[in-house]
């Protein structure tokens, strides 16, 4: 009977170990195939990256302006090359959702973007809400896209959501996709103040988290002056306050004023001077450069 016993007691202790075995496979089993194919994916997106050619600007409106505001911007900059670029339009609601609109053409290397927001009002509490829905957007795109490098373009409040998101946002991505230059167009830096000896809640902050500005970025503050101190909204001691910001700590930091028609505020995204400053400063493929890493 001992022997017996002794027998039972080893063949259950042989079937719990086997079961053991079993399962801690199963569960190397379940973990493995997820992994498997989540290395799998991430380096296709890795590859995919590297060797991309695409090199978009993306664009941001100012306030209660809507994905519709460069149309004819994009028009102009068409008007000049051979080389059409395509326009793809990103409205960001509320909820979160993104509503696309237009498409990237086959073998454009500079498409033009246009994130746009359901809010968009102005005030510093909804430029930095904008600045997260900026960065849902550029999660998106960069995830569909598989871009390496890009271009930023903000008019007015766009360029604060820009400068918000580069602070915030950017090391997020910085790794992989580089922001390669930054072109800013009437954009208030101190909000509506004269001097900035008033430096507004927005302004200490943009300087006090400046040391998060890439070092190796170009930046391009164009200003529009309608009259000797404002371009008829913006006063230009708050454009010019973006020096406080970016100056010695990016690459690079340029200041350029247009004047005569077309230099008021709403109109100096079709201002002709303006044009030919992102064709030169901004764009690659109107340099005849290349728009790989």
């Amino acid at each position: 009977m001992k022997w017996r016993q002794l027998f039972s007691d080893q063949n259950i202790s042989r079937k719990k170990n086997r079961l053991i075995i079993t399962m801690v496979s199963l569960v190397l089993i379940m973990l493995f195939i997820p992994t498997y194919f989540w290395t799998k994916t991430n380096h296709k997106v890795m590859y995919d990256r590297y060797n991309s050619r695409m090199s978009p600007i993306i664009m941001v409106p100012g306030s209660s302006a809507s994905i519709n505001r460069f149309n004819s911007l994009v028009s102009l900059l068409n008007q000049d090359t051979n080389r059409k670029h395509s326009l793809l339009k990103v409205e960001v609601e509320n909820n979160g959702k993104l509503e696309y609109t237009g498409k990237i053409n086959k073998n454009d290397r500079e498409p033009i973007i246009v994130v746009g927001f359901e809010n968009n009002h102005d005030g510093y509490s909804n430029i930095k809400k904008q600045a997260t829905m900026l960065n849902q957007a550029f999660k998106s795109l960069s995830t569909r896209y598989h871009f390496n490098n890009f271009k930023a373009f903000g008019h007015s409040n766009g360029g604060l959501i820009w400068t918000r998101w580069i602070e915030t946002y950017y090391a997020d991505y910085s790794d992989q996709i580089e922001l390669k230059t930054l072109m800013t167009v009437g954009t208030p830096y101190n909000f509506d103040e004269t001097s900035t000896s008033r430096p507004t809640q927005m302004l200490s902050d943009f300087i006090k988290n400046r040391r998060k500005i890439p070092t190796d970025l170009n930046v391009f503050a164009i200003i529009g002056t309608q009259s000797f101190t404002s371009d008829g909204l913006v006063p230009e001691a708050s454009a010019q306050a973006g020096k406080y910001v970016y100056q010695n700590q990016a690459k690079s930091y340029t200041t350029l004023t247009v004047s005569g028609d077309n230099a008021q505020h709403s109109s100096l995204p079709q201002n002709r001077q303006i044009i030919q400053m992102i064709e030169q400063y901004l764009m690659d493929t109107n340099r005849g450069t290349n728009n790989s890493r």
